[in-house]
């Protein structure tokens, strides 16, 4: 009888083979549900592009988010660690916790309409030359096929959205991971606008950065020069002394500054100016070193000048931490998916882009190819460095720009805003999708991951943030 019983037990329950076929297709479908959302992707990517919303000031972008993951079943949390445009969306129940990063905010000082020539838009003073649109709405169509897979498999886990407001120097994720929103998270995925298509294990540079503020005593710059002192010769000095200390930092160092307020007319000395000044470098500690000199360069040029200053941190990064084995997951996963392809429409928009470059890296043709992995240094940086110390974390690149573009310029807005831009963020939100599946589904992956965070971090390891205690800067960008 107890033979009898096994049989058919046996018979009741799925072979392995079946169930990894079921599996399949379960993912196949998810993939489908990508593509069949395509208008929908376009549609929030075009839409956060037209508001252009820079840091903490997303509240559209932010709204439209949430919105769509209510009316998909998500639980949204709105306002979460003190930033009104920050919340995040959980579906599903147990374990692992996987979590999408989507960024939000647009780039002040830049304009350009989605046209390959040089096209400014009236009234507009920010722009999505970071593709932070795409991002947004990528992750969006990544969370939403993620759901899709869970409700369709029955497999316990969590997917979870974090709308991450304020990157471009607002650190919007450090003020989450500082408040422990990160702590339950297994896994943390994210993905960012390119030029290229590539999952290579890339870190970044760790930044920090600061507005320094000299005040004076204004007089008529003719009639009273010597009742005068000159906050904009304080600005001056220092800057000065920043650009000599510039030969004697470390290779990979990074400094850059600019003036944001120097005076009205040349007839008045100046009684307030102020620089802002970023600092980066691939070791976290070295930048705090290097700023340090930074800040006695402040006070020299003060001193000088006959003036005061004072300075607000506005912003710290740590450099990205590499996790190999959930990096070779996601170039496998990218290589499945594959790159993009255009339309004659968007080869003609990418040959008038490429003729505003002087040495393009890439050849017009390479968005449908994927980048060789290699284990690399970037020399940008991101907010996502820091979740990269609470939680093991991936992240994969995308060719939503013409080959060639670099970011945070006028051509890089342009592919934001049409089909370029929202095909690449098909291809990231499919990537994003089989690499949750892959880790719902793959515990020998979760613990070798898992494996390599804690042997990067070190048993000593505690968090230090590169911004301090201070709260989330609200107003830096006003």
């Amino acid at each position: 009888m107890k033979h009898i019983l096994l049989a058919t037990l046996a018979l009741a329950l799925p072979s392995p083979a079946l169930a990894g076929e079921a599996e399949d297709a379960a993912a196949a479908q998810a993939l489908k549900a990508i593509d069949a959302r395509y208008d929908d992707t376009a549609k929030v990517a075009r839409q956060i592009w037209e508001w252009a919303e820079v840091g903490y000031k997303e509240e559209r972008s932010s709204a439209l988010l949430q919105e769509r993951l209510k009316t998909a079943g998500f639980k949204v949390t709105p306002g979460v660690a003190g930033i009104p445009t920050a919340f995040i969306a959980e579906y599903g129940s147990g374990g692992p916790v996987i979590a999408i990063l989507a960024e939000y905010d647009a780039l002040p000082g830049i304009n350009q309409d989605a046209l390959p020539t040089r096209a400014q838009l009236p009234g507009k003073g920010a722009a999505h030359a970071c593709g932070h649109n795409l991002f947004a709405a990528g992750s969006l169509g990544a969370a939403l096929a993620v759901r899709d897979w869970l409700k369709a498999t029955g497999t316990p886990g969590r997917v979870r959205l974090y709308g991450t407001p304020a990157e471009e120097g607002g650190s919007g994720k450090v003020y989450l991971v500082r408040e422990g929103l990160f702590k339950d998270v297994d896994f943390s995925i994210h993905w960012h606008a390119d030029d290229e298509n590539s999952a290579a294990a890339r870190t970044s540079l760790a930044n920090r950065s600061a507005k320094f503020r000299f005040t004076g005593v204004s007089a008529h710059a003719a009639g009273a020069p010597e009742r005068a002192r000159s906050a904009l010769d304080g600005v001056e000095a220092m800057n000065m002394m920043a650009n000599m200390m510039r030969e004697h930092v470390p290779q990979q160092t990074r400094m850059h500054y600019v003036i944001t307020e120097g005076g009205s007319a040349p007839n008045v000395v100046p009684d307030f100016a102020e620089v802002f000044y970023y600092v980066r470098h691939p070791d976290a500690d070295e930048v705090r070193r290097i700023w340090t000199r930074l800040e006695a360069a402040a006070q020299g040029a003060a001193q000088g000048t006959g003036t005061k200053v004072e300075w607000e941190i506005i912003h710290g990064n740590n450099a990205l931490l590499v996790n190999e084995p959930l990096a070779k997951m996601m170039d496998a996963k990218l290589r499945q998916v594959g790159g993009i392809s255009y339309t004659p429409a968007e080869t003609k928009f990418a040959e008038g882009i490429r003729q505003s470059f002087d040495k393009p890296d890439l050849p017009l043709g390479s968005q449908s190819e994927i980048q060789p992995y290699d284990v690399t240094l970037g020399y940008g940086s991101t907010d996502v460095g820091d979740v990269s110390y609470a939680t093991p974390t991936v992240g994969v690149r995308t060719a939503t720009w013409v080959p060639g573009t670099s970011s945070h310029s006028w051509q890089s807005a342009a592919a934001s805003g049409m089909s370029i831009g929202f095909k690449g963020a098909q291809v990231a939100a499919k990537a994003m999708t089989l690499a949750a599946i892959e880790l719902y589904t793959n515990p020998a992956l979760r613990d070798e991951a898992t494996a390599a965070f804690k042997q990067a971090l070190g048993p000593n390891y505690t968090y230090n943030s590169l911004l301090g205690d201070r709260k989330p800067p609200l107003d830096y960008r006003d």
